[in-house]
């Protein structure tokens, strides 16, 4: 039999659960460095800017943002896998490890930058 202090108990916790049931999936703070990639990406799916959504670019290989027509250098590399190695070596040089692409982005000279845009990156899905 159900008490009174068992409801008050499972209402309390159903309540938690609904209150909470937003946040549980969203993304990760976004890092102060992630504004240098605003200025050409969004965070949000589909919605493309001079740079492709980076909305779920973690984990897909490069190319492949719907919508979006990539530079023949990024698509010489539609093999690579947007992965954490691959993030790491990119985002501090774009234009070393993609010579020829489009972006006038110069890189994260600081690697804990380069550490939290990866982390950022990661929640975006």
């Amino acid at each position: 039999m159900l008490t009174f202090r068992k409801l008050a108990l499972a209402a309390a916790v159903a309540a938690v659960a609904i209150v909470a049931a937003p946040f549980a999936a969203s993304a990760a703070e976004e890092p102060a460095a992630f504004k240098q990639c605003r200025a050409c990406h969004s965070p949000e799916a589909g919605k493309n800017g001079v740079g492709p959504s980076l909305f779920g670019a973690y984990g897909r290989k490069i190319g492949q943002a719907p919508n979006y027509k990539y530079s023949p250098a990024h698509l010489s590399h539609a093999d690579q896998t947007i992965d954490e190695a691959f993030l790491t070596k990119y985002l501090a040089n774009p234009k070393e490890v993609i010579p020829g692409n489009k972006m006038i982005f110069a890189g994260l000279k600081n690697p804990a930058d380069v550490t939290a845009v990866i982390a950022y990156l990661k929640s975006l899905k």
